[in-house]
């Protein structure tokens, strides 16, 4: 989440509306939200033991400034109730869409893909539109690895 967050704090708010490829690519400002939301939407649906889509709302301006506050603010009470979940509730079968039907557990690895995906995604977007890139796995050129 401290990277995720920090990849989103780096979009200039200037440049939210840059797209790497033009039309159809999400603009930083759609991918910054999605990352977001859609890691609020799993923790949810964790909690709630099903997945049910029900689109994104970007609150407020949508900016980037709200984007961060938003996730600092909504995310982590969602971690501690899904830490509290019991075993039993992960060990269950939860249908995803009628595409998969897995025990919940495994839906960890799914979100934890798609934040990386999408992070990475809007990672890239970030030297283009003339931004510093954080440190995200290591060391970047604007931010080297601290021994």
């Amino acid at each position: 989440m401290k990277t995720t967050k920090r990849v989103i704090a780096a979009v200039p708010e200037d440049k939210a509306d840059f797209r790497s490829g033009g039309e159809p690519s999400r603009s930083a400002k759609d991918l910054v939200w999605h990352l977001v939301l859609g890691d609020e939407w799993f923790f949810k649906s964790f909690l709630a033991g099903s997945f049910v889509w029900e689109g994104e709302t970007i609150p407020g301006n949508g900016t980037i400034a709200e984007a961060v506050e938003y996730y600092e603010k909504k995310l982590p009470p969602l971690i501690d109730q899904v830490k509290a979940l019991p075993p039993e509730k992960w060990a269950a079968p939860v249908d995803f869409f009628g595409m998969f039907k897995w025990p919940m557990a495994a839906y960890c690895t799914f979100l934890n893909n798609h934040s990386i995906h999408h992070r990475g995604q809007l990672s890239a977007y970030l030297r283009p539109m003339g931004a510093k890139v954080p440190s995200i796995y290591g060391g970047s050129a604007d931010e080297p690895m601290a021994m």
